[in-house]
């Protein structure tokens, strides 16, 4: 009498893939190398050797000297031109963040709207996506002259006392804050009018039907089925801002008073300028720390309102 033949599918098959991805595991990592290799250079060996030079005294050419500890940390927590530029950074941070997302939602919901010619306006409103940082702060220089440029102008016609836009400490940050949201509308725009146009069009024409009106759609329909789109553009303007640089090197260099030295060009004074290399360090360290604390509280408060559909 013969045994009965049992046969074992998942096994097998286990088996199989087993086999299968140890073999293409090798092809895998080739497809993976330039990527890897990209980040790896430019990425995490920078991270690494940020944060062992923030032990370290350096010399002037960056190289790590002695070790010091957390001496560094200890040494700028106490400075007053770094908590000063912490402070500007995070007035900066509450300055351009809102307004950059609330005017490129009311610019983006404008140009939703199915009127004749509004592609010239979603192109006027994301046109700012193609200017770079250095030609747009030129042109906010203008703007800001204390004696030519259009606002003070604008302000003498409305027999308004001219203001130092960029040299007096009441104004410089604010300055430098409204050409950010200028320069940050752009993209922040694109990418929420893209979220509007994926909202099915039967949510609006149900609503219809039953009688809401424009505003009960917008907070009813809009703001909910636009929640994913959001939080990632939130996310990624709070971060930009956290990074900026490029407007202020070229509109006040930090000035007046320390009053627009935000914490990345504070990094850079320290490293290129004062070539205190292990300070920079450490207060780089610092801001890596702020923005993945501000993401993570981001994602554990925003994702709770988020409605995916």
């Amino acid at each position: 009498m013969t045994e009965p033949y049992v046969y074992i599918p998942e096994q097998t098959s286990t088996a199989k893939r087993g086999k299968r991805s140890t073999r293409h595991f090798p092809k895998g990592m080739l497809f993976l190398f330039p990527s890897l290799f990209l980040f790896t250079v430019f990425l995490f060996y920078p991270m690494i050797r940020t944060l062992y030079l923030s032990f370290f005294l350096t010399d002037n050419r960056g190289m790590a000297t002695v070790f010091v500890g957390l001496e560094n940390f200890m040494r700028i927590f106490t400075s007053d031109l770094f908590l000063k530029s912490l402070t500007s950074t995070f007035l900066f941070v509450v300055y351009t963040v809102p307004g950059t997302i609330l005017i490129s939602l009311f610019l983006a919901i404008i140009a939703n709207e199915r009127l004749r010619g509004i592609g010239l306006f979603r192109m006027v409103f994301s046109s700012t996506m193609g200017i770079s940082v250095a030609a747009a702060s030129v042109f906010w220089l203008f703007l800001f002259h204390p004696s030519i440029g259009f606002l003070n102008q604008l302000l003498s016609w409305l027999n308004v006392g001219s203001i130092l836009w960029l040299t007096d400490p009441k104004w410089a940050l604010f300055s430098v804050s409204v050409s950010t949201i200028w320069m940050n509308i752009g993209f922040t725009f694109l990418i929420l009018l893209g979220g509007l146009q994926s909202i099915d069009r039967y949510l609006y024409e149900s609503a219809e039907i039953d009688g809401a009106s424009y505003f009960y759609k917008l907070r009813r329909i809009t703001i909910p089925m636009l929640s994913p789109t959001l939080f990632f553009v939130v996310t990624v303007t709070m971060i930009n801002a956290f990074q900026t640089f490029g407007q202020i090197d070229m509109l006040t260099r930090g000035g007046p008073q320390n009053e627009t030295n935000l914490i990345v060009y504070s990094i850079y004074r320290e490293a290129f300028v004062n070539y205190q290399y292990g300070s920079a360090s450490a207060q780089a360290v610092v801001l890596f720390a702020i923005i993945l604390l501000m993401t993570i509280v981001q994602f554990k408060l925003g994702e709770k309102k988020v409605h995916y559909q």
